[in-house]
């Protein structure tokens, strides 16, 4: 199986073991993983910014360097929405819509398409608290919605399940956006901050050591106001948890 590890640019920039934990995981259960040098952005922030037009190229380009891969992989629900559900500024050629249909988050592609069943590497003696991002449950659908009446899942969890030594804590407002939102985060800064606290505020609430997600966007957010407030959670990303990383 040939697997194109698409690594987001604030991934890139801000938190490169991310991608790191990706490839290594990825690997460990036998995917052929290869990075293409010449990708770049997905386009997500100009579509989220009305700007359709604009994110034209950069789609042609993200189609050029993975329309040869099995799978194309990436540890962000929020980019993995945008190229499955917004891909629009482009024809639907027969490889755009290859890439569109076989894009997965990481959290996705493990639970439905490899389908494992343990991490023995893995052990993470903490308590944590999941955040979901808005468009990895929304648009991904990995779990449940609180505001659908519908039969509880999650694909998360469930591989933390696996984790040795962890425990899990319920925060109280699950699936409450944090306020990060891209660019909403830019345009409706005291907004976004104060949701971004609220969130926060109920992960420590909870007890949580760590916080975890399969964005890491959210998690940027949503440290940077945990620690203007004082609070001693922490944030990792799904990955490096699963991987085996310790703390």
């Amino acid at each position: 199986m040939r697997v194109g590890l698409f690594v987001p640019c604030y991934v890139d920039a801000f938190h490169p073991e991310v991608g790191q934990a990706t490839l290594e995981l990825l690997e460990r259960f036998g995917c052929e993983v290869e990075y293409p040098f010449d990708q770049t952005c997905c386009g997500q922030p100009m579509t989220n910014t009305g700007c359709h037009k604009e994110s034209k190229a950069t789609e042609e380009l993200f189609v050029r360097n993975f329309k040869d891969y099995d799978y194309i992989v990436a540890p962000s629900g929020s980019c993995v929405n945008h190229i499955r559900n917004n891909f629009d500024a482009v024809a639907q050629t027969d490889d755009v819509k290859h890439v569109r249909e076989h894009t997965y988050e990481l959290v996705e592609f493990l639970h439905d398409v490899l389908k494992v069943d343990g991490f023995p590497w893995a052990e993470f003696p903490h308590k944590v608290a999941l955040h979901n991002n808005c468009n990895a449950l929304r648009g991904l659908n990995i779990a449940s919605m609180t505001e659908l009446r519908e039969k509880k899942f999650s694909k998360p969890r469930d591989l933390l399940g696996m984790v040795k030594g962890l425990e899990l804590v319920d925060i109280t407002r699950p699936d409450e956006c944090c306020g990060f939102g891209g660019t909403f985060s830019v345009f409706e800064e005291a907004t976004s901050a104060r949701m971004g606290q609220d969130k926060a505020r109920d992960q420590a609430k909870s007890g949580a050591e760590y916080v975890t997600s399969s964005d890491s966007s959210c998690m940027m957010h949503q440290e940077g106001c945990a620690k203007r407030l004082g609070l001693p959670t922490k944030y990792i990303h799904i990955s490096q948890i699963l991987n085996g990383e310790r703390v």
